[in-house]
C-alpha cells in the first residue's frame, strides 16, 4: 500500500512519486492551501494539498486529527525559507495527487503530541499514548536492546530454552500469583517469580550455557521501578567461577551498550564489597556519579557525653555516620527540609556542623551540637571526613539500617540537586553479600538472595556457628544507582545445602515439600554452576532516560497492580468459579 515510510523521505526522493500511509498528525489551512503532517512509526512528512487538484483537496478538507490516510504525490523541495531543520524530513514535502481516507477517527481525548498528561490518562488511553513519538522511540529501543542481548549471548555460546509459566508454588521472597486448576480441583499452579529452580535443573541436565528473555511474576507491593509482571534476562552457566561469570556478563553488557548507544562502559567494572558499599554510600546499589561519601563515626562516639550519638554508638546494631557536603551554601530552611526528608527513612533527626574555621576549634564550628562534643572528637570528625572551611557536615545516629537508608538517600538528593554528580555511565559490581539477613518479626535468619546461594569458600562452617558472619558468592551489577542484575554461584553439594537449610530454620520435611524436585535432581551429578538475572525493563529505562519503567513497557500496570486499559483485574462469573471448585467470601479478608 505504500512505497516509503513518512520518516524516510529526504532530498534523494525529490521528483519521485511516492505513496505514504499513516495518521493525520496535524492539519493546517493556509489561505486555500491545506497542509497535513502525516505520521507513521518512522516520523513525520509534510503533505501539501493544492486547490488545483479539487478531488484530493476536497478530501483533505474533511480530514481531522488521527484519520488514517493513504497519500500519493510527488516529492519536492520545500520553498526557500520554509525548511524545518528540527525535522529529519524538513527539507522536503509531498505535493498530493491522490488521497484516500482509510479510516476516520473520533476526536482523541488529547493531542498526540501533548506532553503534560497525567499517568492515569496515559494508561487509560494507552493505545493513543503509544502513538506518541517518545513512546515509539522507547519501545523500538527496547527491541534493539533485546536483539543485541540475544546476539551477544548467542556469540558467547548460550542457547535460549523456555521454562514453564505454570509451575508449583515455592514460597520464598515475594508472594506467588496462584492459578487454580480446573482438572485438579483444590490444587494450584503458581506463576514463576523467576526460573531459578528450572535453570539449575538445566545445568544438571548438561546445558551449560542457558539464557531466556522471560516474564516473571511477583505479588508484592509496587513502586515506580516495580511491576507485578516484568521481563528478566535469565542467564545460567556451569563450570565457571563467580569472577568468570562476572567477566562474561560484563562483556555482554558492554557489547549491548556499544551496539545500541554507541558508548563504551568501563573495562573492567570496578568492584565494591557489600560492606564497603553500605559504609561509604549507605546503599548496596550506589550511584557512583555522586561524589559525596559517608564517614564512619560509630567508634568515635562511644565515649562522648552527647546522649543521642553515644546511645546509637553503644547499642548493638547502632551506627553514627556523617555526610560531608563540600562548599555547601545551604539556607536554614533547606537544612530543615532535609531533616524532614530523612524522617521518611526513619531518622529521628539530622544534626549538622558548618565549618567556618577548622583551625579554631570549637569556635570555628557553627552548630547547636558543638558544645556537646570535645575538641579532640571534633578534630577527628574533621580529619576523617576531610572537611574544609565552608563545608557542611550532616550527622545521623540510629540503627545501622536507618542511618544507611537516611544518609544514603540524602547523599543522592543533595548530589543530584546541588551539583555534586557527574554525567555518563558508572557501572560497578557489588560483591560479597551476606548469606543471611535477620528477620526481626519472624525472629530468624532469612536468605539475602535465595536459599540456593553458595557461601564463600571457607565460610561453610559459619553457617552453623555464626550465620550472621557468613558471606555469599552473590553479586549485583549496578548502573547509575540502579541494580540492573543480580546473581550468584549456586550450591551444588547436598551437605552444604543442608547446612543452609538448617541456618534458615527449614526442616528436612519442609525442604522436601518445597524443593523436593530440585533436591532429588541435584543428587545426579550436579555440576558447579551459577548465573545472573538482568532486569530488561530497568536497563531500557536507563538507556531511554525515562522517568519510570512504565515508560518502556507497552501495557504496564499502575502502582495498584491495575491495567486501566483493560480494567484488569476484573470479577469473573459464577460459572467459571464453579468449574474451578471455588467460592468467594462475601467480604474479602482484611
Amino acid at each position: 500500500m505504500r512505497t516509503h515510510y513518512c520518516g524516510e523521505l529526504s532530498a534523494k526522493q525529490v521528483g519521485s512519486t511516492v505513496t505514504l500511509c499513516g495518521w493525520a498528525h496535524r492539519r493546517r489551512d493556509h489561505g486555500g492551501v491545506i497542509f497535513i503532517d502525516l505520521r507513521d512509526r518512522e516520523g513525520l512528512a509534510q503533505v501539501v494539498f493544492d486547490p488545483d487538484r479539487p478531488d484530493a483537496f476536497g478530501i483533505a478538507d474533511r480530514v481531522r486529527s488521527e484519520y488514517v490516510l493513504s497519500v500519493t504525490g510527488t516529492v519536492r523541495r520545500r520553498p526557500e525559507g520554509t525548511v524545518n531543520p528540527t525535522l529529519p524530513t524538513g527539507e522536503v514535502e509531498v505535493l498530493a495527487r491522490e488521497v484516500e481516507i482509510l479510516n476516520p477517527s473520533t476526536p482523541p481525548p488529547f493531542p498526540i503530541d501533548e506532553e503534560n498528561l497525567s499517568e492515569n490518562t496515559r494508561l487509560q488511553y494507552r493505545v493513543l499514548d503509544l502513538r506518541r513519538d517518545r513512546m515509539q522511540k522507547n519501545l523500538r529501543l527496547r527491541y534493539r536492546v533485546t536483539m543485541a542481548i540475544r546476539q551477544v549471548l548467542d556469540r558467547l555460546g548460550f542457547i535460549d530454552i523456555e521454562t514453564p509459566m505454570l509451575t508449583r508454588s515455592t514460597p520464598e521472597g515475594a508472594r506467588d500469583f496462584l492459578v487454580p486448576s480446573r482438572l485438579q480441583q483444590g490444587s494450584f499452579y503458581a506463576l514463576p517469580q523467576s526460573p531459578q529452580l528450572f535453570k539449575q535443573l538445566l545445568m544438571v541436565a548438561g546445558f551449560d550455557r542457558y539464557y531466556q528473555v522471560v516474564k516473571c511474576f511477583r505479588d508484592e507491593d509496587l513502586r515506580a521501578d516495580r511491576q507485578p509482571e516484568f521481563t528478566q534476562i535469565d542467564v545460567e552457566t556451569s563450570f565457571l567461577s563467580e569472577h568468570e561469570i562476572q567477566a562474561l556478563m560484563e562483556e555482554a553488557v558492554r557489547s549491548v551498550f556499544r551496539t545500541v548507544l554507541e558508548t563504551d562502559l568501563a573495562d573492567p567494572f570496578p568492584r565494591l564489597t557489600y560492606a564497603d558499599a553500605i559504609r561509604r554510600y549507605g546503599s548496596d546499589k550506589p550511584d557512583l556519579r555522586v561524589t559525596l561519601e559517608l564517614t564512619e563515626l560509630t567508634d568515635l562516639m562511644k565515649h562522648v557525653e552527647f546522649k543521642v550519638f553515644r546511645a546509637a554508638a553503644d547499642v548493638a546494631g547502632g551506627r553514627v555516620a556523617a555526610l560531608r557536603v563540600p562548599g555547601a551554601d545551604l539556607s536554614r530552611k533547606e537544612i530543615d527540609d532535609f531533616t524532614k526528608f530523612v524522617a521518611i527513612y526513619g531518622a529521628k533527626g539530622l544534626a549538622y556542623i558548618k565549618v567556618n574555621d577548622k583551625a579554631n576549634l570549637p569556635e570555628g564550628l557553627q552548630s547547636p551540637i558543638v558544645k556537646f562534643l570535645p575538641a579532640d572528637v571534633l578534630a577527628q570528625v574533621l580529619e576523617r571526613s576531610g572537611a574544609q572551611n565552608g563545608d557542611l557536615i550532616f550527622f545521623c545516629a540510629d540503627k545501622a539500617k536507618v542511618v544507611a537508608d537516611a544518609l544514603g538517600a540524602l547523599r543522592l538528593k543533595i548530589g543530584h540537586e546541588k551539583g555534586y554528580a557527574s554525567s555518563g555511565w558508572r557501572p560497578l559490581w557489588v560483591v560479597d553479600f551476606p548469606m543471611f539477613e535477620w528477620d526481626e518479626p519472624e525472629r530468624r535468619w532469612g536468605a539475602m538472595h535465595h536459599p540456593f546461594t553458595a557461601p564463600k569458600d571457607g565460610h561453610e562452617d559459619l553457617l552453623s556457628s555464626d550465620p550472621g558472619s557468613a558471606l555469599a558468592k552473590g553479586y549485583d551489577m549496578v548502573l547509575n544507582g540502579w541494580e540492573i542484575g543480580g546473581g550468584s554461584v549456586r550450591i551444588h553439594r547436598a551437605d552444604v545445602q543442608q547446612k543452609v537449610f538448617s541456618a534458615l530454620g527449614i526442616s528436612a520435611d519442609e525442604a522436601r515439600a518445597k524443593f523436593g524436585f530440585l533436591l532429588d535432581n541435584l543428587q545426579f551429578g550436579a555440576p558447579p554452576h551459577g548465573g545472573i538475572a538482568f532486569g530488561l525493563d530497568r536497563i531500557v529505562t536507563l538507556m531511554a532516560g525515562a522517568d519510570s519503567i512504565r515508560d518502556v513497557i507497552a501495557f504496564p500496570k499502575t502502582q495498584r497492580g491495575q491495567c486501566l486499559l483493560t480494567e484488569a483485574p476484573s470479577p469473573v462469573d459464577d460459572k467459571q468459579l464453579r468449574e474451578l471448585g471455588l467460592r468467594l467470601r462475601e467480604k474479602p479478608i482484611a
